[in-house]
């Protein structure tokens, strides 16, 4: 009998280092530098399932919606050239939301660089501002290490996106079989995380027993971290009413009577807004403190007494004055936070506070909601859907239109990653990816995705691999034939004067439909709630186009708009 080979090409020691790290999913596109890792692919036995999306830049968001709902590193991959500049917006989105995922990039031979070949490009240099940990593959023997590299810098400390050059050459060439194996602590995150000091836990504790009214504000770190139980205990011992930041939406369940909602210029409201102003202290927990949370650093005010919990010792104290930093892990910070302050301190009004803001912001909803009028409001949009939806389900939402009313007025009943949304760099196009994801790391659960109809223009390619692969996902669109975001910018702050953001009304149900996509178009608002229901029910892709109020004329829950 002959001897089993004890060596592997580049493609499949790559294909067998993913299968070690427990990935399920992989997410991408083909082109010719990918041929030998395609191969690979195809002919081993890996119990993998790849994803053909159409182009890379949707590989990327479903990396990252995959991500966000499993635990588990998204991966995409692309080729060479086009490939790599189309994944990387991707790339950056992930990196910056602390959501791991790789991408691998194949690429030219080493042996072509620098002889005009076609696709050569710098990818090592390209992905290096906008990744955690990135690097070329060019030694094949040292291939399984870098990898496990990659899975380490990802899961660890704050999580970041990787990035990996695989050249054409080294995709050939040959790797030890002996050295193909994974750490098991680094197929999920946060991994290893980090213990908080002690003597700064016991300076937080006693601030806050001494505290009259504070308040904690959640950013995505708590979601990330999983933190939600230690984050009640320390919220009840303290009476404490927890705020979030768009991405921090989870931290708690909205329903909690301690919870605050949504605070800072993208959907806070002035009721939520003066709890923070009248606060004398603050927890931010997994908060970068930004421009947006924090309405441009003036709330919470310059000089309220604040505590900073993160996993990256950069963050704390960058945009305020820190009084107690805690550089450590969310769950395991409030679990010892929590611990100290037992039975020592006071009650706060939390509650109470929490409610009265609630109170306002339902009551000014509530009104809109129920209007008859057309265009169809959008608070009329998120109303059905909290009536149609169970508590489980995920929404994915786009900037523009979808986001600040869904951040506003869906209260989520449920703790946990229930919302998704690309609060870092925004780009248009990101949702409907993001469900796919989404729906792909956790299927048992009805995933909807919101766009405008600006963001249906960058995505809709994709209709295509979403009914491919029968992915019941119900898309809402906000249709309002404008960049709507842009245009409400005009009329808040340059006197009303339009310029370049209105373009011609799509038939999105039609080009839909088109895809194989069971549509439906609602211009009645006492259409819209049969028109979810039926979609939501439904076995396979299914699409609402919502003719809609557009935001320059809407009573949108953005403060610059507002004031």
């Amino acid at each position: 009998m002959a001897e089993k080979p004890n060596t592997l090409n580049g493609a499949e020691a790559t294909v067998r280092m993913l299968q070690a790290h427990g990935v399920r999913h992989i997410f991408g596109l083909c082109g010719d530098t990918t041929l030998p890792l395609y191969d690979a692919l195809g002919r081993l036995d890996h119990g993998m399932t790849h994803i053909l999306t159409r182009d890379e830049r949707h590989a990327a968001y479903m990396a990252d919606g995959y991500a966000r709902v499993t635990g588990r590193p998204g991966v995409c991959e692309g080729p060479s050239g086009g490939g790599a500049s189309y994944i990387l917006p991707g790339v950056v989105e992930a990196n910056e939301s602390s959501v791991p995922i790789l991408a691998i990039t194949t690429d030219v031979a080493t042996t072509s660089r620098g002889r005009y070949p076609l696709t050569e490009l710098d990818q090592v240099a390209l992905f290096r501002p906008v990744t955690k940990w990135n690097a070329s593959l060019d030694d094949a023997a040292r291939l399984p290490a870098m990898i496990r590299t990659a899975f380490r810098a990802m899961t660890t400390g704050r999580p970041g996106a990787a990035h990996l050059a695989l050249p054409f050459d080294t995709q050939k060439a040959p790797v030890d079989m002996a050295e193909v194996w994974a750490d098991p602590r680094h197929a999920t995150f946060p991994a290893e995380p980090t213990a908080p000091d002690p003597e700064a836990i016991a300076e937080a504790a006693r601030i806050l027993g001494g505290a009259r009214n504070a308040v904690a504000i959640c950013g995505g770190g708590p979601v990330i971290a999983g933190a939600g139980e230690a984050l009640l205990r320390l919220a009840r011992a303290c009476d404490l009413p927890i705020a979030t930041t768009v991405s921090g939406q989870g931290a708690v369940a909205e329903t909690d009577p301690l919870a605050l909602g949504v605070v800072g210029s993208n959907g806070g409201v002035p009721a939520t807004r003066a709890v923070i102003d009248q606060a004398d202290v603050v927890l931010f927990i997994g908060c970068r403190a930004g421009s947006v949370t924090t309405e441009r650093w003036r709330s919470p005010k310059p000089g309220t007494t604040v505590i900073h919990i993160d996993s990256d010792p950069m963050v704390v104290g960058a945009n305020y004055q820190t009084d107690v930093a805690i550089c450590a892990d969310a769950r395991l910070a409030l679990g010892a936070l929590a611990d100290a302050v037992d039975g020592q301190a006071a009650s706060q009004g939390g509650t109470v506070r929490a409610k009265a803001a609630w109170d306002a912001k339902l009551s000014d909803f509530n009104a809109l909601a129920v209007s008859t009028e057309t265009p169809v409001r959008p608070e009329a949009v998120i109303a059905a859907l909290m009536n149609t939806l169970d508590p489980d389900a995920v929404i994915c939402a786009d900037p523009g239109t979808p986001c600040p009313y869904v951040s506003a007025h869906y209260r989520w009943p449920r703790a946990g990653r229930h919302f998704i949304t690309n609060r870092a760099h925004g780009a248009l196009g990101y949702a409907l990816a993001a469900s796919m994801g989404a729906h792909v790391g956790r299927p048992g659960v009805k995933t909807v995705c919101l766009m405008g109809d600006g963001s249906f223009g960058f995505c809709c390619g994709e209709f295509e691999t979403m009914v491919r692969h029968k992915m019941p996902i119900t898309s809402i669109v906000f249709s309002n034939a404008t960049f709507g975001w842009i245009k409400a910018g005009q009329h808040s702050g340059f006197d009303k004067r339009y310029y370049n953001v209105d373009f011609n009304r799509t038939d999105h149900a039609a080009v839909a439909s088109a895809f194989g996509v069971k549509s439906w178009t609602v211009t009645d608002p006492a259409d819209l709630p049969g028109a979810l229901k039926a979609a939501v029910a439904h076995d396979g892709p299914t699409l609402v186009d919502v003719i809609s109020q557009p935001l320059h004329e809407a009573a949108a829950p953005v403060s610059e708009w507002i004031a």
